[in-house]
């Protein structure tokens, strides 16, 4: 049995016997009173002279006992349901203290894998340059894959790393007007070249699409959703970017065809650590920080972020932001 479970078995077996316990003893101070009076009672029947004063007496008596037996009964129920109630709330916190050590583990275990990949990568193209006689296609090859890796690597010690600031509030948002569509544009280019080229990955875009955001934060928005896309999105990708301007606000969708996300999770895939319940998603890489850093810069640049089901399949990621 594991010590999780051991401990619930421990507690359980206390709390039930703290309230049989109880129980009892409050049956006991009940039988107690009724013994006090009845004794009180026929000290009077043997004292009195008075038939009638005894009468009153003896109703004094029951009147008494009566009150005293639901005083008891009732401030022990009192005491049973704030003791119930505690439990409950320690219950509650068991729970999600158990939920996040969970998801802490997960992440830790995830983000071993995510480090050592693009590392054995990288390594594993250098001592191929390294050993091996290669023609000058064939090493700029390796370089290019090599620097990939570790753009790759760059990235997701960057992810880590913001998450901290955001949580310490260390990191500054400093929004300049821009013109999102070719921000974006000069983004893909840089990180996704490789998927633009193959029509995997389209981005379409009106002119002069301006809004306010920070240069330096924006772009883990947007590759973010792009790689979550992509990992969500099998081997035949078919990724659209799609930017326009809606009245006083500008949309920005990142829509896939992948694997979609369940509707219980909709509400949670934003949480830190949290990562979508299906065999298909929790068998891909992940650290489950991508979209909780989506959801708070968005947050920051007073948007709003939601997701919906695409048509035939897959996920919408939807973005809006006040156009500048």
């Amino acid at each position: 049995m594991k010590t999780s479970s051991r401990s619930i078995v421990i507690f359980g077996v206390v709390l039930a016997y703290i309230v049989l316990q109880f129980l009892w003893w409050e049956v006991l101070l009940v039988k107690q009173n009724g013994k006090i009076i009845d004794e009180k009672q026929k000290l009077l029947e043997l004292s009195s002279t008075d038939a009638m004063q005894l009468k009153r007496d003896i109703a004094e008596l029951h009147h008494r006992r009566n009150m005293q037996t639901v005083m008891i009964v009732g401030e022990g129920t009192v005491f049973l349901l704030l003791l119930l109630y505690g439990v409950y709330r320690i219950k509650l916190a068991h729970d999600k203290e158990q939920f996040l050590n969970k998801q802490q583990n997960n992440f830790f275990l995830s983000i071993t894998h995510e480090l050592k990949t693009p590392i054995a990568a990288t390594k594993l193209q250098l001592q191929t340059l390294q050993k091996q006689k290669l023609s000058a296609d064939q090493q700029s090859e390796l370089i290019r894959a090599a620097l990939l890796e570790t753009e790759r690597l760059n990235m997701l010690i960057d992810n880590v790393l913001l998450v901290s600031r955001l949580d310490t509030g260390n990191f500054i948002f400093k929004k300049e007007k821009r013109d999102l569509g070719a921000f974006v544009s000069s983004l893909l280019d840089r990180y996704y070249r490789k998927e633009l080229q193959s029509g995997e990955l389209a981005f379409e875009s009106q002119e002069g699409v301006l809004t306010e955001i920070d240069e330096y934060a924006f772009p883990s928005v947007i590759t973010n959703l792009v790689d979550n896309a992509i990992k969500y999105s099998g081997l035949q990708k078919d990724i659209k970017i799609r930017l326009k301007r809606n009245g006083s606000q500008v949309l920005l969708q990142v829509c896939d065809q992948g694997v979609g996300i369940q509707e219980h999770d909709k509400a949670l895939v934003f949480n830190r650590f949290y990562r979508a319940g299906n065999e298909e998603t929790r068998s891909s890489k992940g650290t489950g920080l991508g979209l909780y850093i989506v959801r708070y810069l968005v947050t920051q640049h007073e948007g709003l972020i939601r997701v919906r089901d695409n048509s035939p399949k897959g996920s919408i990621f939807e973005i809006e932001l006040h156009a500048a």
